[in-house]
């Protein structure tokens, strides 16, 4: 099973960042690499169990079941349903835990899947650099790092 973890420090509250990536329909209103989102069924977006279909900026299509969201921990859980990558048994977490220093925000990312051996380095660094990272590098532009 590979493994993806990405952190970072955010330069505002936990609470505001929380507030911008809690939305499991939001992508688009934070992360550069998504073009749109929307909810399967019209359920609502902090519904556990409910499905995002999402198109990235490059055309590629992924669905996403939201699989936990807590206002408390600042944990969200989701898996891949569809995707275009070379992967199965995707599960990834985004969680944040406030700093008390400066009322900043650390933020993690990670995720667990299976792939082919030979696939996996690659993989996991696009998902690191091009997924996560890139959306960590976006909230902190836009909150004013």
């Amino acid at each position: 099973m590979a493994r993806v973890y990405v952190s970072s420090v955010i330069n505002a509250p936990a609470s505001k960042v929380w507030a911008r990536v809690r939305d499991f329909n939001g992508l688009p209103n934070w992360h550069p690499g998504i073009a749109e989102s929307r909810i399967e069924n019209g359920e609502p977006a902090d519904k556990v169990g409910c499905v995002r279909a999402f198109a990235l900026r490059n055309g590629d299509r992924l669905r996403e079941k939201l699989l936990g969201l807590s206002d408390f921990d600042m944990l969200c859980t989701y898996s891949i349903l569809d995707s275009p990558m070379p992967l199965t048994n995707y599960v990834a977490s985004l969680r944040l835990t406030p700093v008390t220093d400066q009322d900043r925000t650390f933020i993690e990312w990670s995720a667990d899947f299976d792939c082919a051996p030979e696939l996996e380095a690659e993989l996991v660094s696009g998902v690191g650099g091009n997924v996560f990272q890139t959306g960590f590098d976006a909230l902190n532009r836009a909150f004013g790092a």
